[in-house]
This record gives structure tokens, sequence and C-alpha cells, in this order.
């Protein structure tokens, strides 16, 4: 802040912006956050100069008690700053995500195992192979910035990814409804068929795995035994054992079951995005009843639980775009700002990983994930 003097004394300016507080604390770069306090609007005709790490943010809007930013593409976590006349304001933290990896294709969460391997597609269009089709990326690489490598080739159309009670990536393929079942060689082999369109899985605290179709019906495969050490299943051989699948539940033919989640409870969490601006996160008990469990979303795709079972989605929310956190309460609030977000997972030590359209971002969002078994 400038101080004026008075008598030999410093006072501080009245015009000296000042900061209260952010919404939300964290961001993409090109995703907006809002500014709120005093003295933020502009000043003689000329608009305060914000910055987030010296780097200059540009300003969607400014009036004296609110402004609105977009987060710089180069942005680096840091300190905010509102620059007014010859005075600056207190600085506030804000958490930013910075990119892992590009030249993907997400369609869905990514998913990671126990070993901090994150595992994300390049999905293609429909019907069309790409010589690469899912990736996977050390998040605990020492002195290296998470370092990508081809993991699994020549599997059509990959969709939704999750690992399972075998500690193995389980991937469906939307161009045959079928669900593969990836050894830690890349090797795959047939898990289940017939899914339809399969899009979205996930697994129930059981084991159990369920599988979204874009008709709006979803399957459950049953839990069999998982292999133990040694057994020649887990080197990628076909797997010939028997498995129960049944239709556990069927929605409007109107909403696609694209993305699925399972909070500790075992009931099951459903969103399938369309052009309507309102949509609902839909919940499934065991039993296979349905309810809404949200509405309001715009556009809702992958989602993910934190352990305190509070629910992370990307979505649009009253105009903001981003991760929406919704508690067990059911109140919303934005969590991340960001553009073109399909899905999520949480890493270690309160981090996630940011699917888009294209890439993977990393932010520290000090939030711990649900443990998935």
């Amino acid at each position: 802040m400038s101080p004026l003097f008075t008598f030999g004394r410093p006072q501080i300016d009245p015009n000296t912006p000042h900061l209260t507080h952010i919404h939300p604390t964290a961001a993409m770069p090109g995703g907006e956050v809002e500014l709120h306090g005093t003295h933020l609007g502009p000043y003689q005709s000329q608009l305060p100069h914000i910055t987030l790490n010296d780097v200059t943010a540009p300003i969607s809007l400014s009036r004296s008690n609110h402004a609105i930013i977009r987060i710089p593409e180069a942005a680096f976590p840091g300190d905010l700053i509102v620059h007014r006349n010859s005075s600056s304001s207190n600085s506030l933290p804000l958490r930013v995500a910075t990119l892992m990896a590009e030249g993907l294709h997400p369609v869905a969460n990514p998913a990671v195992d126990a070993r901090g391997h994150l595992y994300a597609t390049l999905s293609g269009p429909r019907g069309q192979l790409v010589p690469v089709s899912v990736f996977s990326i050390d998040t605990r690489a020492p002195g290296e910035d998470f370092p990508m490598r081809p993991f699994v080739r020549d599997l059509l159309n990959p969709t939704g990814l999750a690992i399972g009670p075998d500690g193995l990536l389980y991937a469906s393929s939307r161009a045959d409804g079928t669900i593969y079942r990836i050894a830690p060689n890349g090797a795959f082999s047939i898990y289940a068929e017939g899914m339809g369109v399969a899009t979205g899985i996930a697994f129930d605290p059981d084991g159990n795995l369920f599988v979204g179709d874009r008709s709006g019906t979803i399957f459950k495969i049953a839990c069999i035994p998982i292999p133990g050490p040694g057994d020649p299943l887990v080197l990628g051989v076909p797997d010939t054992r028997a498995r129960e699948i049944f239709v556990f539940a069927t929605l409007e033919p109107s909403v696609a079951a694209y993305h699925l989640a399972f909070n500790d409870a075992g009931t099951l969490f459903v969103t399938g995005p369309t052009t309507s601006s309102s949509q609902s996160i839909l919940a499934i008990d065991r039993d296979g009843n349905t309810s809404v469990y949200f509405s309001g979303l715009g556009r809702p795709q992958g989602m993910a639980f934190d352990n305190e079972d509070n629910l992370y989605v990307a979505a649009s929310y009253r105009g903001q775009r981003g991760i929406v956190r919704i508690t067990p309460n059911r109140e919303a609030t934005l969590a991340v700002a960001g553009n073109d977000l399909v899905g999520l997972a949480f890493l270690e030590h309160g981090a996630c990983a940011l699917a888009t359209r294209d890439a993977i971002f990393f932010l520290e969002l000090g939030v711990h994930g649900r443990p998935l078994f």
C-alpha cells in the first residue's frame, strides 16, 4: 500500500484497494475468478491493474467491490494483487493448475492406480483406431515433470477408465460395447461384451463393475475372485471365467449414462451431458432405485468423491464453469474455475488431475480423494 504523509506521519490512502476473498480459490488457465473487496473499480477513468505472480491478468469486470479476471494461459500458483493508481492491495493466494500432458483425447475421468500411474485416453472419433489408445503418466517420477509413455495400443475408442480391486486398469469401448482388462504390460483381454454403446464404468465398494450404456441402461457385472500371485490371468491371458451380467437400472432414454461414480455407501451416481443448461446428477441405490440427487447443472460430466463424501463434478453452475463441489447436504459451490473440463481424478497429498478435451492438468487442490478399495 502507498502511504500519504501528514505532519511527518504516514497515513493509508483511503482509495487503496483491499481484497477480502477470492472465489473460487483454484483455477485452470483461462478460467475466470471473482475478486471481492473494496476499491476494486476504475480510478480516474482507468481500470485497475491486477497481477498474479507479477503477470497481468485480463479483467472481465471491474466494480468497486467486485472484479472478475481471466487467469493467463502461462500462469502459475501464486498471489493476486490489485494495483490502482499508485496503490496496491494486500495479496491473496490462488491455486492454479499446470499442464501435465497434452496431445490426448480424454472423454471421461482419467484413472490413477496405487503406484501413482495416471491413465488417460487418446479416444479418437468413434470407429477410428489410433496407434496409441491409452497413455500412462507417472505422477511420482523423481526430478521429472510427469513423464508420459504409450501404454495401450490398438484399442478402439477407449472411453471409461477405472482401476479394479485387482489393481489393474479396465476400459470400456463405445465402438464395440466391450469392457477390456489391461495387464501391467499394456496387453488387454475381453472382460465382458454386449454392453451396447459402453461409456462410463465404475467399481462399487464390493468389487462389482457397473457399465453405462448411452441408451441409459446400466449393467452390473458381478464380482469374481481376484487372481492370486502367479495367476496367468494377470499377465493378459484371456479370462474365460463366466460372469453374471444383468441390467441393474434403466434411465430415461434421454439420459446417456456416460459418467459413473460410487460413494462409500455404495450409491451409484450418474451423469449424461446434453446441450441443456439445467441437468441433474442421478443417484441409484443398491436396489436399482433412481432419484435426482442434484439439479441445475450445465453439461455435467466426470465425477469423483473426496474422503469427506463431497462430490466433485465437471460442470457449469449458475453461469460458472469448472469443477463443482456438492456437499452431502447438497450445497453446491464452484471449487475450480475452468473451461472444457471433462473429468478429474484425485492424486496423493491433496492434489488432483483435471482432464480437458485434449490435455491433463495438475492442481494442488488441498483435497484428499476417497480410497477406492
